[in-house]
């Protein structure tokens, strides 16, 4: 029997399972692995552009190849998005009982899994899953229900990695009328359903927008960003996956120190015997505005959520100093801060680990232990308890750096000689030049591509409202935000009623930011009165631009500074003035 096309699959998983958390693989390289008996052997990679490209979108989504040609015992072996693996010269398809595909499950030797009625040898993919060990759930079992959960994975390239891992179909014997797997056809199997990992996620608030919801994704309207301190319900939500349900008495915090010693914290531990700290912190995810980037560059859309401008919030986060939790766990901070970029066996990097590893960013060490760093291990938020969805019970707050490096709920502290090695960390969050594309790519352009970790100056307009008065002709009052990372205040905010052709300077409103830089955004305002907007009939474009105290400034458009990914878009924010109101 030949395959041809995937039959799709509409049934349920053979029992009721519960999803758990599993660990990221650190090991993102692609191998090469044998077939099993007589099965289609995996060769050596002829032209395998081996690429995990992070997509924001799902955690559980693995990595895009542009075109795969093996060569099998001398034989073409062609993936294709359709059509799977076809050898030539090879007429018969090996087929599988449904009662052997189920014994390779995730506890056995080799790992296979359902698509349809074909069945793959995912063995060796796991390691290189940027989900983790998320994927052994389906094994000796059908993943088309996880792929219809996470439906970022049903694209051409993700189906093509798939299919460099076919085997063989299911037996006939096994398949019903319609040709989809009967799974009643093994005694004692349970026809049940999966569980929906985010069933239990907390409720959202219905005014923020929902650029994904499984996993949530959602930003903070324009409109509502007017305050300096960003109520815990409209503060912008960004997850990976699930959302984790951990109690705050059960939770632990392991310190692994690089000499192999470790100390592990309760969060009561960290109340009651280390000094507690609140700091406002700016976090700002680095795709915001990346729907801005997408439609006003030639280079065309990016890859990952649409945001508009509201993947941005300030908050006040309350916690410890993680310098402090080091320092009582026997580290040498001092000699850590000190040691030189170019000695070898020096520790480098501080890694933050959420529960088993499912989510892994890092930081540099001198960000980490600086002591006007203020990077915390905090627990309260806004003067609360912190919330699930923003990482509660605890969390790590890295100020002044992508909101990425603020793990949530943080479980694991570990100082290393590098960097983190998951592919949250080494496949994504890293930026290519305006000629680059992600087929372009091979896994040493990644290795070799800087993080990003401080933020670079952005600002943008969140409110406009236009009047007419009488004799005072048109009004118009706009409003908006300015920030940079790196603890750099805003020194000017420049804003323009005619494109940019003449400018002016917007009020910097005062605030009471805590910290010992400048870690939070500046809010600003200004008023134009009739003579200062266009006339002769011509629409006004409102236009601003920030500088903070480096000078460093925005670029006017985005063709210099698009990448494939959408990263970093801080272009001049453009918005047409609206009819009157």
């Amino acid at each position: 029997m030949r395959r041809e096309n995937h039959t799709v699959w509409r049934g349920r998983l053979r029992r009721e399972e519960a999803f758990d958390w599993h660990g990221v693989r650190r090991n993102s390289t692609w191998q090469q692995h044998g077939g099993r008996r007589g099965q289609p052997q995996r060769s050596n990679a002829a032209g395998v552009v081996g690429v995990l490209v992070g997509v924001s979108a799902v955690a559980v989504l693995a990595a895009p190849v542009v075109g795969w040609v093996q060569e099998h015992a001398g034989q073409v072996v062609d993936v294709n998005e359709d059509d799977g693996v076809k050898i030539d010269g090879v007429n018969d398809t090996p087929t599988f009982r449904l009662a052997e595909v189920i014994q390779h499950d995730r506890n056995a030797d080799r790992k296979w899994v359902i698509r349809g009625n074909a069945v793959y040898d995912i063995t060796d993919f796991i390691a290189c899953h940027p989900g983790g060990e998320v994927i052994l759930r389906a094994c000796g079992s059908t993943i088309d229900p996880y792929w219809k959960l996470f439906s970022i994975h049903d694209k051409p390239e993700v189906r093509s990695i798939l299919d460099g891992y076919y085997i063989g179909d299911i037996d006939e014997r096994d398949l019903t009328d319609a040709g989809e797997v009967d799974w009643c056809s093994v005694n004692g199997l349970e026809d049940g359903c999966i569980v929906d990992p985010f069933k239990d996620d907390p409720e959202r608030d219905p005014r923020l927008i929902v650029q994904t919801a499984k996993p949530c994704n959602a930003e903070t309207p324009g409109g509502l960003l007017n305050d300096f301190i960003t109520p815990v319900r409209l503060f912008f939500v960004r997850n990976h996956l699930w959302v984790p349900d951990i109690e705050e008495k059960e939770h632990r915090l392991s310190i692994e120190l690089s000499d192999g010693e470790e100390k592990s914290f309760t969060i009561d531990d960290l109340k009651q015997k280390f000094r507690k700290h609140t700091i406002t912190v700016t976090l700002q995810c680095a795709g915001n505005r990346r729907s801005h980037m997408s439609q006003a560059s030639a280079n065309g859309k990016t890859a990952g959520l649409q945001w508009d401008v509201g993947a941005i919030s300030t908050a006040e986060f309350t916690g410890v100093l993680l310098r402090d939790v080091l320092l009582a766990s026997g580290y040498d901070v001092d000699k850590a801060c000190s040691s030189s970029p170019h000695d070898e066996d020096a520790d480098k990097h501080v890694h933050f680990c959420a529960p088993s590893d499912t989510y892994e960013q890092s930081v540099p060490i001198q960000t980490a232990l600086n002591p006007t760093s203020d990077v915390l291990l905090a627990w309260e938020m806004n003067g609360e308890s912190m919330t699930r969805d923003h990482g509660g019970p605890l969390r790590a707050i890295v100020p002044g750096s992508v909101a990425t490096r603020s793990v949530k709920w943080v479980g694991k502290v570990r100082i290393s000689g590098e960097e983190s090695q998951s592919n949250w960390h080494a496949r994504d969050y890293k930026c290519f030049g305006p000629n680059v594309r992600a087929k372009d790519l091979k896994p040493e352009d990644w290795e070799g591509a800087q993080s990003i970790q401080e933020m670079p100056v952005q600002s943008a307009i969140t409110n406009v409202v236009c009047s007419k008065g009488g004799d005072n002709g048109r009004k118009a009052s706009l409003q908006g935000f300015a920030y940079s990372g790196g603890g750099r205040k805003i020194v000017r905010v420049d804003v323009s009623a005619d494109g940019g052709q003449t400018w002016q300077q917007a009020r910097l409103k005062g605030d009471e930011a805590k910290g010992t830089r400048r870690w939070a955004w500046t809010l600003w305002d200004i008023d134009w009165a009739d003579e200062q907007l266009p006339k002769d009939g011509r629409q006004a474009e409102f236009v601003v631009k920030a500088v903070d105290e480096a000078y460093n400034c925005q670029p006017q458009t985005f063709d210099a500074t698009w990448n494939f990914r959408g990263l970093l878009g801080n272009a001049w924010h453009r918005v047409p003035m609206p009819a009157e109101s």
